[in-house]
C-alpha cells in the first residue's frame, strides 16, 4: 500500500517503511539514510546553522522515546537530559496520552472557539483555573509558550485601554531573559543577539537586572535577600523613569532560563508584586518552562506564595505530546472586559484545539495520580547534590537551579569567577563539549547566550539512577575539556 495525500495512492518510498506488529499493535517507522537526506535538503530546523550539514555532517535524527531515553536511527540511546525542551514532564513513550489524542479525534477533532465552546477546552480551562493561585480563572489558549506571551502583552495593552489608561503600553523584563520569537514576544525578549535581525521591534520593551546572584557584587552575593532587594529597587527604578502611568505590565519567570537557572531570590517576587500594585501594572509569570511540575508544583509562584495577574504556560502542559499553551488571567482583568461591553480582539485558529486538549487533561491527570510535582520536591536535594560533586573539577563555578531545573556554570577561574570570552566559549562548548555530551549519550543545552552555561532539566519521572548517569556524562566530558583549555 502506498501514501494516500489527498485521495491519490502514492508509490511508498524504500526510505520509509512501515512495519505492523501485530503483537502490540504498534506502527514502527523504520529510518534510513534517505531521511537524512530529506531533513539535509528539504527541512529547515530552528536555531541550527546549517553551513556544516550542507557540507556533509552526520544530521541526528531521533526515531523513539522511551521514559527518560530517546534513541536514534542507528539505535543508540541517549538519556534526554532536558526534557525535550523542558517539556516532557511525564517521559516519553505514554501510551495514555496517545490514546487520548485518538480518542478526542474519533469524536470531535476541531471546532474553533469563536464565539463558540467544546467539552475539551472547557474542562481544561476549569482545570487550570483550580490549579492557578487566588483568582486566576480565566483561559485564553494559544498554540505554545511564544503566542501565550504574545498573548498577554496583547491582554495587557487592551485592559488598560479599556480601563481609560491608554498610555499604559510598556512592558519591562529583565536582561537575557527569553519570553519567544513572535514579534511582541522577542521585544520582551532579553537576548540581544537573538533579535538584531528583526529589529526594529515593538517599541515599549524595558529592560532590567536579573538575578543572577553568582554575578552579583562581593556586598551582595552572600546576602540572597539584600540582592533580591537590590534587583526589585532596579525594576522600580526603571518604571519610575520610564513613568508608571506608561507602563502596563512587568514579566518575570520564577526562574529564569537563559544564563543558567537564575532562581528568584527570597522576597523577591514578592516585592516585584507590591511594585505592581503601587503603580498599577500587571504582573506576569511567566511559567513557560516553569509550569507543571518542573519546579515541584504546578505553578511556581505557589512554591513562592506569589499571585500574579496573569500567568503564562505551555510545555508541561501537554508534556510535548501535542501543541498547546494558555493565558491564565484574573477575574478582575476578564470582568474589566464585560463591564465595557467589549472583547478581547485576539485569537488563533488553534486556540484550544480539542486533540490537545483532550492530551492536556490526560496529561494533568497523570500528574496528579503519580504526584509528579511531590517526586520532583522529594528528589530536589539529591539531584542538585549530585551535580555539585562537579564542583571538583576546575572550571565549574556553579551549580544553580531549583526542582528538576539545574544549570553548571563554566569559568575560567573558580576563585575570581573570571568567565570565558565569546570566542573562548564557541571553541569551548559549542566545538568540543556539546559535540562530545552528544556523542557520550547525553541530551541537553550548552548555552553561551550569557555566561557559558550547562542546563540540565530532565522528564520528571527522572530519579538517582539519572541523576548518577548525568554526572557521569559531564564529569567525563568536562574532565575531557581540560586538555584543550590550553589551546584557548
Amino acid at each position: 500500500m502506498g501514501l494516500v495525500i489527498s485521495g491519490n495512492t502514492l508509490p511508498t518510498p524504500s526510505s520509509l517503511r512501515i512495519f505492523d506488529k501485530c503483537e502490540s499493535r504498534k506502527r514502527t517507522i523504520m529510518t534510513d539514510s534517505h531521511i537524512e537526506e530529506m531533513s539535509r535538503n528539504h527541512l529547515w530546523m530552528c536555531f541550527t546553522p546549517h553551513a556544516g550539514y550542507q557540507a556533509g555532517d552526520e544530521i541526528p535524527v531521533i526515531v523513539r522515546g522511551e521514559g527518560c531515553y530517546v534513541f536514534d536511527d542507528k539505535g543508540k540511546r541517549y538519556l534526554d537530559g532536558l526534557a525535550g525542551l523542558f517539556t516532557c514532564q511525564v517521559g516519553h513513550g505514554r501510551r495514555e496520552l496517545g490514546a487520548a489524542a485518538a480518542a478526542q479525534s474519533d469524536q470531535l477533532e476541531f471546532f474553533p472557539l469563536w464565539t463558540y465552546a467544546h467539552p475539551a477546552a472547557a474542562t481544561l480551562a476549569a482545570k487550570l483555573a483550580g490549579h492557578a493561585p487566588g483568582d486566576l480563572n480565566r483561559v485564553f489558549f494559544t498554540s505554545g509558550g511564544g503566542e501565550a506571551v504574545e498573548s498577554a502583552w496583547k491582554l495587557a495593552k487592551q485592559y488598560f485601554k479599556v480601563t481609560n489608561k491608554p498610555m499604559k503600553t510598556k512592558v519591562v523584563s529583565r536582561y537575557l531573559a527569553y519570553h519567544g520569537t513572535t514579534a511582541g514576544a522577542l521585544s520582551i525578549t532579553g537576548i540581544p543577539v537573538i533579535k538584531q535581525m528583526f529589529e526594529p521591534l515593538v517599541p515599549g520593551a524595558i529592560k532590567v537586572p536579573n538575578c543572577n546572584i553568582y554575578r552579583a557584587s562581593e556586598d551582595l552575593r552572600d546576602d540572597p535577600e539584600a540582592f533580591g532587594r537590590w534587583a526589585a529597587d532596579q525594576m522600580e527604578a526603571a518604571i519610575l523613569n520610564e513613568g508608571p502611568e506608561t507602563v502596563a505590565a512587568v514579566f518575570v519567570e520564577p526562574v529564569q532560563n537563559v544564563g543558567g537557572a537564575f532562581v528568584s531570590p527570597p522576597g523577591y517576587l514578592q516585592r516585584v508584586r507590591e511594585i505592581c500594585d503601587t503603580y498599577d501594572i500587571l504582573m506576569v509569570a511567566d511559567e513557560t518552562i516553569t509550569g507543571f511540575g518542573r519546579i515541584g508544583e504546578i505553578f511556581a509562584v505557589n512554591r513562592w506564595a506569589v499571585t500574579p495577574d496573569i500567568i503564562t504556560c505551555a510545555k508541561g502542559l501537554s508534556s510535548g505530546y501535542a501543541p498547546i499553551g494558555a493565558v491564565i488571567a484574573s477575574e478582575r482583568l476578564f470582568d474589566a472586559f464585560v463591564e465595557a461591553g467589549a472583547m478581547f480582539t485576539h485569537g488563533f485558529t488553534y486556540s484550544g484545539h480539542a486533540v490537545s486538549a483532550a492530551v492536556a487533561l490526560a496529561n494533568l491527570e497523570i500528574l496528579e495520580n503519580e504526584k509528579i510535582a511531590e517526586h520532583v520536591r522529594n528528589n530536589e536535594g539529591l539531584f542538585k547534590a549530585t551535580l555539585e560533586k562537579l564542583k571538583d573539577i576546575s572550571i565549574v563555578g556553579d551549580v544553580r537551579g531549583a526542582g528538576f531545573f539545574l544549570a553548571v556554570e563554566l569559568v575560567k577561574n573558580q576563585e575570581t569567577r573570571e568567565s570565558f570570552s565569546d570566542e573562548e566559549s564557541e571553541k569551548l562548548l559549542r566545538r568540543f563539549i556539546s559535540r562530545r555530551l552528544w556523542e557520550s549519550g547525553l541530551y541537553c543545552r550548552a548555552d553561551d547566550r550569557g555566561d557559558p552555561v550547562i542546563q540540565i532539566s530532565p522528564p520528571l519521572i527522572a530519579g538517582p539512577e539519572q541523576f548518577d548517569e548525568i554526572e557521569s556524562i559531564l564529569r567525563k566530558v568536562l574532565t575531557e575539556s581540560l586538555s584543550i583549555l590550553d589551546t584557548l
